[in-house]
Order: structure tokens, then C-alpha cells, then sequence
């Protein structure tokens, strides 16, 4: 027989009314947390919160604008196929930022037309910055419909994502090599645009779909930066450049000096001595990466709608290869050896920037100029880093 005490009966009450007022309270928490119902900070637009869509953010160039976005208390979302960046850069990130709702990386390849619009419909992204692209000059000319795709087609693609989602700020990543060989220096944002390599030809088709496409968009803010060589890295060491091995030959020529410096390579292959420059090898304008990602965080800031910018970014002064060489071996310390052979196919003589307009305009100025002192911050990650992003 059951034996009931009607004594405990209000206690009993006391601890079902205090666990539902827990579980009210756990369900309030729950529907404020960033997850519940399956949705995130990412996808949502916040009151004073800029979401920028970095793609190619595993890259050399992206993931230093991803650090300098993230430093400057933006959102970030890393879209990167890994075919060209580095998952160590990622969590080089997602280490100096593990806050929720800073920083998240996706997995994806933005050839894919069903996928890119996918990611577009589950994040609420206020700007784009699209840096994803194959870029070697060398390998364009013996792979030429594989840029046209990456670049030309990749582009389309995140255009009409954009315009499916109302995203409507873009900063897009292009190149000097769209003036081809110009015959007056220094370029200008007016220079003709004569590309001679298929890598040159496929940004300016991405430019040009870019162009038409904002003309009947009056809410479109956009920014096109054309850069020049880029070199260095992180001033304080926690990114740097580490391109595939099977890509080095392509690779740039700083990437080249230091495999040399490090014993990797035997020596640096400098192509072509016969150029009609003072000293015979090829001048370019050298850019560092900090300068560069300053420069497109400075167009972010610029961006207005209805209005193209159009920024050539570079110092506005010419190095010849011969004068690079010299720098590196002072900033490695290493005595390279130098073997001299023809041209690379679709190289071009002389290129450098004149940056009147986006020293005017968007008030930027390189500040990273010393040639030696660009290659010795990289030549210091280098060296802690032998093997990339592998070795840390």
C-alpha cells in the first residue's frame, strides 16, 4: 500500500516551479546564442558589423587582407578551394581570433554555380573582396583556358551572386598585367589596356563583365585595384608566402631567391637579359603586401554606390630583376648563384605605376618602399618556415 505524506507535497512544488523557471530561462539563452534554429552571426546583417566575403582567403594576398579586415574588427568568411592557399594560414586566423562570430572558413571552389550561391543564400555578406585566381604568368600561356575559367568564369559567377542576394560592394583583385606592354611609363589608369598573356587577358574580361554589369546597377559600389609585383609579408612574422612546390618555377621571383637562399633550389633562374632596359632584365614595379592590403581596406572604406573606382596600386618606381637579386642576397645574406636564360613566354619589358589617383583619391601612399627591408620581413618567416605553413 502506497503511503502518501502531504507535508513534502509543497516542496515538491517549490522544485517544479524552480525548474521551470531554469528551463525558461535556458531556452531564453538559447534563442539569443548565434546557433539556435541552425542559424549563425555569419547569417545575419548586424548594426555595426561590416561581413566581408574574402575569396581566396587561404592565398598569400587574401589571408594578409583577412588579418588586416580582422584586426580592424570586421567579419570575416574565408572561401578557398585550397588549391593555390594554405590551411595553415586558416588557422595561423583562427588562432589569433577564435572569437565567435569573427572568423569562419568554407571549404568550397566557386566554379561551382550551385555551391557559390549556396554560400551566398546562408551568410549575410555586406562586401566582397575577391581575391581568388590563378596568377602565374608563365603558366597562363601553357594553360591558358584553365585562367579563362578560374578567373573569367569564377567572376561571372560571384556577380550573379551578388545580384541574387543584394550584395553590393565588391573590391576586386586585378593585375597590371591588363596594359600588356604599354609603350609610355609610367602607367595610368587611362593607359590602353593591350593584354599579351592569357593570365592579363582574363583579368581584363573580368574587369569588362565587372564594367557592364555595374552600369544598369545604380546601388552597385565598386573598386578595381590593379596591382603590381607584390613581395614581404606580415611585419611581425605570422603570415607569409608559401606557394605549392610544383608551382615554384611559375612562382614569384622573391619565392625563388629564398628556395635559392634556403638550399631548396641550386641556384636563381633569371629569364631573360635581353631586354631593352638599362641593365638588360625586366623592370617591375615591387609592392609590398602590406601596402597592398592597406590599399584595398582604404577602397572598402571608399566604396560608394553607383560609383566605379579604378586604382592602379603600385610605388610608382621601376626595379630591374639584376637590382632585386643584389637586395636579396644583402636581406638573405647568402651569395646566390645566378644562372642567366631566355625569356618567359608572355613577359613584357618595363611596368611600373604612376599612383597619382589613389594617392589623391583614396588617400593612400606606399609606406613599405625599401626594397632590402620588404625582402628581409619575408626572408625572417622564410627561414621559421622552411617547409610553409607544414612546418610550423
Amino acid at each position: 500500500m502506497e503511503y502518501f505524506d502531504a507535508r513534502r507535497k509543497p516542496h515538491n512544488v517549490g522544485k517544479v516551479i524552480a525548474a521551470l523557471v531554469l528551463t525558461t530561462l535556458c531556452i531564453f539563452v538559447l534563442k539569443q546564442s548565434p546557433g539556435f534554429g541552425g542559424s549563425s552571426v555569419f547569417s545575419r546583417h548586424e548594426p555595426g558589423v561590416t561581413h566581408v566575403l574574402v575569396t581566396g582567403g587561404a592565398g598569400y594576398i587574401g589571408s594578409h587582407a583577412s588579418l588586416r579586415l580582422l584586426k580592424d574588427n570586421y567579419r570575416v568568411t574565408i572561401v578557398d578551394n585550397l588549391s593555390r592557399g594554405n590551411m595553415g594560414a586558416v588557422k595561423v586566423l583562427q588562432e589569433l581570433f577564435p572569437q565567435p562570430g569573427r572568423l569562419q572558413f568554407i571549404y568550397a571552389d566557386l566554379g561551382d554555380q550551385k555551391t557559390v550561391n549556396k554560400i551566398f543564400a546562408e551568410n549575410a555578406f555586406d562586401a566582397v573582396m575577391h581575391f581568388a585566381a590563378v596568377a602565374y604568368v608563365g603558366e597562363s600561356t601553357l594553360e591558358p583556358l584553365r585562367y579563362y575559367h578560374n578567373i573569367t568564369s569564377n567572376t561571372l559567377l560571384i556577380l550573379e551572386a551578388m545580384a541574387s542576394h543584394g550584395v553590393k560592394t565588391l573590391i576586386y583583385s586585378s593585375t597590371c598585367a591588363t596594359y600588356g606592354e604599354p609603350e609610355k611609363m609610367p602607367i595610368v589608369e587611362t593607359t590602353r589596356q593591350l593584354p599579351i598573356n592569357p593570365y592579363g587577358k582574363a583579368k581584363k574580361m573580368a574587369e569588362d563583365i565587372i564594367l557592364d554589369f555595374t552600369k544598369g546597377r545604380k546601388d552597385m559600389a565598386v573598386m578595381i585595384l590593379r596591382y603590381f609585383n607584390v613581395i614581404g609579408s606580415d611585419p611581425e612574422g605570422r603570415l607569409g608566402e608559401a606557394p605549392r612546390p610544383e608551382l615554384r618555377e611559375h612562382g614569384r621571383i622573391s619565392g625563388a631567391c629564398f628556395d635559392a637562399a634556403l638550399g631548396i633550389i641550386p641556384g636563381l633562374k633569371v629569364k631573360g637579359t635581353d631586354y631593352p632596359t638599362t641593365d638588360g632584365t625586366c623592370i617591375r614595379d615591387y609592392i609590398d603586401v602590406t601596402d597592398l592590403v592597406d590599399a584595398h581596406v582604404k577602397a572598402l572604406n571608399k566604396a560608394e554606390p553607383s560609383k566605379v573606382g579604378i586604382y592602379n596600386v603600385g610605388t610608382g618606381r621601376g626595379r630591374s630583376v639584376k637590382e632585386f637579386v643584389d637586395a636579396c642576397k644583402k636581406a638573405t645574406g647568402v651569395n646566390i648563384k645566378i644562372e642567366y636564360l631566355s625569356r618567359r613566354p608572355g613577359d613584357y619589358a618595363e611596368v611600373y605605376s604612376d599612383p597619382t589617383k589613389i594617392n589623391t583619391e583614396l588617400n593612400w601612399t606606399a609606406q613599405y618602399t625599401d626594397l632590402k627591408e620588404s625582402l628581409s620581413v619575408a626572408w625572417r618567416w622564410q627561414k621559421s618556415h622552411p617547409r610553409g605553413y607544414g612546418s610550423n
